[in-house]
């Protein structure tokens, strides 16, 4: 028997919605293995059509966090390398996985930017255990090399002096300093998507690149070779900053999850109630608009046009045509 009074029925409605969500939220967890499951893209740094599309990273769209292993991320110069086992390999409309990182570990707003290359060390050297935390890098490694706090020694503990490094999926092994020319012949092809001139090629280059540690660097889709990490590692790149200043190579520490499914345009509800410290739906696209308000129309109509889709399949059954029969023989008698 239903409950009549208004208060009860209101009650009884906002659980089951409650309920609803919570199921939800869950479920995505147990799927992403992350908390919160979904991240919102508020900026235009990753998409690849002006008027946005399915498949790309636009903003407004809401991204799933999967759980994936540091050293499983697939960058683009492994999936884009012919002689690498990831080659083919292919997320949100490029070659490479997109992660979700915090700029040097700090609080803040997270980056969402695709994994181009890995820096790894080759050779290492044990360092001067004796030195403070806040120790310089000759302090540290009083025998040369670059000190890495995140990379395990031979010694068995944190921290060791890097002599040379390696980049999977390029050429660039055992050496000092990194160079790569993502042209197609020394490594997959990166197209810019800019005007090229002296001293502007058309496509990504690392030069002569010092790592200050081990990471992944990372580039916006539409940011035309502007890397994250900065002008130390690509020519020109404005990089993206933090309140410890430009960000490094991207560590494990720093990783929040791997860019998974794409729910687009739904964010965009989320942008239009954000707070000043958001850029808003600045950079939505504006065919976002139009389809987020087919899904909302959908979704509040759908149920109206079910029904009665419905009602008609049960009018036109044999089964309900019988029982017409048999009301009309009884009214007759």
């Amino acid at each position: 028997m239903t409950d009549s009074h208004p208060l009860n029925n209101l009650l009884r409605e906002m659980i089951l919605a409650v309920a609803m969500i919570a199921f939800l939220v869950l479920g995505l967890w147990a799927h992403t293995g992350t908390m919160p499951p979904l991240v919102v893209v508020e900026s235009s740094s990753m998409i690849h059509e002006e008027n946005g599309e399915v498949g790309s990273i636009d903003a407004g769209d809401l991204i799933l966090v999967m759980d994936t292993p540091y050293d499983n991320i697939v960058t683009f110069a492994e999936a884009s390398a012919k002689d690498n086992n990831y080659f083919g390999y292919e997320t949100h409309g490029m070659a490479g996985d997109v992660i979700i990182y915090q700029k040097n570990g700090d609080a803040g707003t997270p980056i969402i930017h695709r994994a181009i290359l890995r820096v790894e060390p080759s050779q290492t050297t044990s360092p001067d255990r004796s030195a403070g935390e806040n120790a310089n890098n000759s302090e540290h490694c009083p025998n040369g090399g670059t000190w890495d706090s995140a990379v395990g020694d031979v010694d068995g503990e944190m921290g060791t002096c890097v002599l040379t490094w390696s980049v999977p999926g390029t050429n660039v092994t055992d050496s000092e300093t990194v160079t790569i020319k993502f042209d197609g012949y020394s490594a997959g092809y990166y197209d810019c998507q800019r005007f090229a001139h002296a001293n502007v090629e058309p496509y990504l280059v690392v030069w002569n690149w010092q790592p200050k540690h081990s990471g992944i660097v990372t580039l916006g889709d539409n940011n035309q070779c502007s890397v994250d990490q900065g002008g130390l590692v690509v020519n020109g790149s404005s990089g993206v900053h933090s309140s410890s200043g430009v960000a490094g190579p991207v560590r494990e520490a720093w990783l929040v999850g791997v860019a998974g499914g794409e729910i687009p345009w739904l964010g965009t509800v989320k942008l239009m109630l954000s707070g000043p410290s958001s850029p808003g739906t600045q950079y939505v696209p504006s065919s976002s608009f139009l389809f987020l308000a087919l899904v909302i129309g959908g979704i509040i109509f759908a149920p109206v046009g079910l029904e009665a889709i419905i009602k008609k399949i049960m009018q036109e059954s044999p089964e309900m045509y019988q029982a017409k029969l048999e009301t009309d023989y009884s009214s007759e008698e």
